[in-house]
C-alpha cells in the first residue's frame, strides 16, 4: 500500500480563498442550469392541459427509479441562442444522459421540447459517445425542426451528424429506441425513421417532411397535420410506426418494455469490498487555486477520490512533475498521468512508458489536466523535447485503452494535447469548473504578438506607437481570456460536461463501468442499418 499524506491545510486563509473562489463558480454553473430547467418548465401548464408531460418528466420516466444518470453538456450552446449572458438558455435543446431503462445502460436523449418548440441543435456527440461505449440510444423526440429565425447554413450542414450517427448506431448492432411524442417535422422527421423501434403517440405524434404550411408553399396541397403525420397513420398505412401509445405514459412504458425484453448483458452488482477515500471529498474545492499560475500538488486531489486514498507512483523521483501511478476507483483498477508543472523532457518520457504500461496490463488510463504546456527554451531544445513531446502525443493518440480526461487546472498549448484533450478522442472528457483551456494565457499571448509587431516595425524604420500597441495587447488579453474558462469551453461542447470536484469519484466510478461494459460487450454487427416496410 502506498497511502497518499495530506498536505493541505483547510483553515488557511488561501485554502478558504480557493474554496470560495470554487463555489462561486459551482452556483453560477448551477444557476445556469436551473435557468434551463425553468424555461423548460415555463411550459408545464401547455403541456399539461393537452395531456403532455414535460421532457423532464419523461425521462424521469423512462429511467429505472432510483438509478444513476450522468447528464451531459448542461451548459451546451450558451450564449449561441443570444448573446446575452442574463438571457441565455445553455443545453442545446436537449436533455442527454447516460442511466439504465429496465436495467440496461443507455444513452437517453430527449428534445426539450419546453425550449424553442425543441429546434434541433447541430449536436451529435452524445451519439459518439454511446457508439464508442456500445451503448443502446434511447431518445424522446418532440422537435419542430430547426430554428428558422436563427438559420446558420453551417448548422444544416452539421446536422446531418446526428443522422448519420443514428444509422451508424443502428449498424453497430446497438438498439435505437425511439418515441415520438409530438412533432418530428422536416429533418426531423429522419430523428424517427432512422430507428429501430418507433413508438407513436395517438392524437399527439406529427412526423412528416413538410407540415402543412411547407406543403402549401411548394405544392398548393392542403392537408391536416393529422392527415399527414398522424400516429394512427404511421402505425396502420405508412409502416413508420411500430407501437401505437394511447399517452405520454404508455409510450415511455412500451419503450420500457422493449428495452426488458431485448437480449442486452446487464450489469452486475459491483465488487463492494473497497474503502472509501481517507480524506474528505469537500476538501476538493479549496485544493485548485483560482489563479492557474499557482503550483498544486495533484497528488492531494488524488487522495480525496480514489479508493483508501491508495496511489503507487510511478517513477516518482525521474520527471517530478508529471505524476504517474496507479489506484483503484470503487474497486476498479486506473492509471492516471497528472501535472504539478509543465511538462518536460523526462516527465514525457516517462508518461510515454506508463501509457504503454498500461495497455499492456488493459487498464484504463485517466489524465487530469492541470499544466501550461511543454517546456520551452534553448535547453529544453537541446534536449529533445519536441522528439519527446511528439512521442507522449503518439502514445496518446495510440493507446489501445478507455482514456478519460478531467480539466482540473490549466490545460495550455500542446500540453492539452499530449494530456489527451478533446482534439484526442478520449473516452470520456469533463471539467472542473475552475479549469481553462487555450493555445497560451492571453498575456503570453499579447505579450508574443508585442514583440513581434516591435520587430516588423523597426524592419521597416518606422517607430512604434506605445498607445496602439497597448490597446493591441488590451484586445489579445480580452480574447484569449473570454473563451478559456469552462462557460465558453463547454458552452461549444469541447468537454463532456462540467462536473462539481466532489462528484469526481462517483463520476469517474460509473464511466469507468461504462468502459469495462464496452469491452466486455461484443455487439450484432449488421452490413445494414434499418429495414421497414
Amino acid at each position: 500500500m502506498a497511502i497518499l499524506e495530506s498536505t493541505i491545510a483547510p483553515s488557511s486563509d488561501a485554502f478558504k480563498a480557493n474554496r470560495d473562489g470554487m463555489l462561486a463558480l459551482i452556483s453560477r454553473m448551477r444557476a445556469l442550469e436551473e435557468r434551463t430547467r425553468a424555461a423548460s418548465a415555463a411550459a408545464k401548464d401547455r403541456f399539461h392541459k393537452r395531456g403532455q408531460l414535460l421532457p423532464r418528466e419523461r425521462v424521469a420516466l423512462v429511467l429505472d427509479p432510483g438509478s444513476p444518470f450522468i447528464e451531459l453538456s448542461t451548459l451546451a450552446g450558451y450564449m449561441f441562442d443570444v448573446p446575452d449572458a442574463d438571457k441565455s438558455v445553455p443545453g442545446g435543446g436537449v436533455i442527454a444522459g447516460i442511466g439504465f431503462v429496465s436495467g440496461v445502460r443507455c444513452m437517453v436523449s430527449a428534445n426539450d421540447s419546453g425550449i424553442d418548440a425543441g429546434a434541433l441543435q447541430p449536436y451529435g456527440l452524445v451519439q459518439e459517445l454511446a457508439l464508442e461505449n456500445g451503448l443502446p440510444y434511447v431518445q424522446l423526440v418532440e422537435s419542430a425542426g430547426a430554428n428558422l429565425l436563427r438559420y446558420r447554413v453551417e448548422d444544416f450542414i452539421r446536422g446531418g451528424n446526428i443522422f448519420r450517427n443514428l444509422a451508424r448506431l443502428s449498424a453497430a448492432g446497438l438498439p435505437v429506441v425511439t418515441v415520438t411524442h409530438g412533432s418530428s417535422t422536416a429533418g426531423g422527421a429522419y430523428q424517427t425513421g432512422l430507428s429501430d423501434y418507433i413508438v407513436m403517440v395517438r392524437g399527439r405524434t406529427r412526423a412528416f417532411l413538410a407540415g402543412p404550411p411547407l406543403l402549401k408553399a411548394a405544392t398548393g396541397e392542403i392537408a391536416t397535420e393529422e392527415e399527414l403525420g398522424g400516429a394512427e397513420m404511421h402505425t396502420s398505412i405508412s409502416g413508420l410506426g411500430d407501437y401505437l401509445a394511447e399517452d405520454d405514459r404508455d409510450a415511455l412504458r412500451i419503450a420500457r418494455d422493449i428495452m426488458a425484453n431485448l437480449e442486452w448483458d446487464r450489469p452486475k452488482p459491483a465488487d463492494a469490498t473497497f474503502k472509501p477515500p481517507r480524506y474528505d471529498a469537500e476538501e476538493l474545492l479549496g485544493l485548485m487555486a483560482m489563479d492557474h499560475k499557482r503550483p498544486v500538488d495533484m497528488r492531494q486531489a488524488i487522495a480525496r477520490f480514489v479508493d483508501d486514498s491508495d496511489f503507487t507512483e510511478f517513477g516518482a523521483n525521474y520527471g517530478p512533475a508529471t505524476v504517474c501511478g496507479h489506484a483503484r476507483i470503487e474497486g476498479q483498477a486506473i492509471g492516471i498521468i497528472t501535472n504539478n508543472g509543465p511538462l518536460d523532457v523526462p516527465g514525457a518520457n516517462k508518461a510515454t512508458h506508463f501509457i504503454q504500461a498500461c495497455c499492456q496490463s488493459r487498464t484504463p488510463l485517466l489524465y487530469l489536466n492541470n499544466t501550461t504546456g511543454y517546456m520551452v527554451g534553448k535547453a529544453y531544445e537541446e534536449a529533445g523535447m519536441i522528439k519527446h513531446g511528439s512521442k507522449m502525443i503518439q502514445a496518446v493518440t495510440s493507446a489501445t485503452v478507455p482514456q478519460i480526461t478531467i480539466y482540473c487546472g490549466a490545460s495550455f498549448g500542446a500540453g492539452n494535447y499530449g494530456m489527451c484533450g478533446r482534439g484526442f478522442h478520449p473516452r470520456f472528457c469533463f471539467s472542473w469548473p475552475n479549469a481553462k483551456t487555450a493555445v497560451m494565457g492571453g498575456e503570453q499571448a499579447a505579450e508574443t504578438m508585442a514583440i513581434v509587431t516591435e520587430a516588423a516595425a523597426l524592419r521597416r524604420g518606422k517607430p512604434v506607437e506605445k498607445e496602439k500597441l497597448d490597446a493591441m495587447k488590451a484586445q489579445i488579453i480580452g480574447v484569449f481570456d473570454g473563451q478559456m474558462d469552462v462557460f465558453s469551453t463547454s458552452a461549444r461542447v469541447l468537454d463532456d460536461g462540467v462536473i462539481d470536484p466532489r462528484d469526481t469519484r462517483s463520476v469517474l466510478a460509473e464511466v469507468l463501468a461504462i468502459c469495462r461494459e464496452a469491452e466486455a460487450r461484443i455487439p450484432q454487427r449488421m452490413q445494414f442499418s434499418v429495414a421497414r416496410p
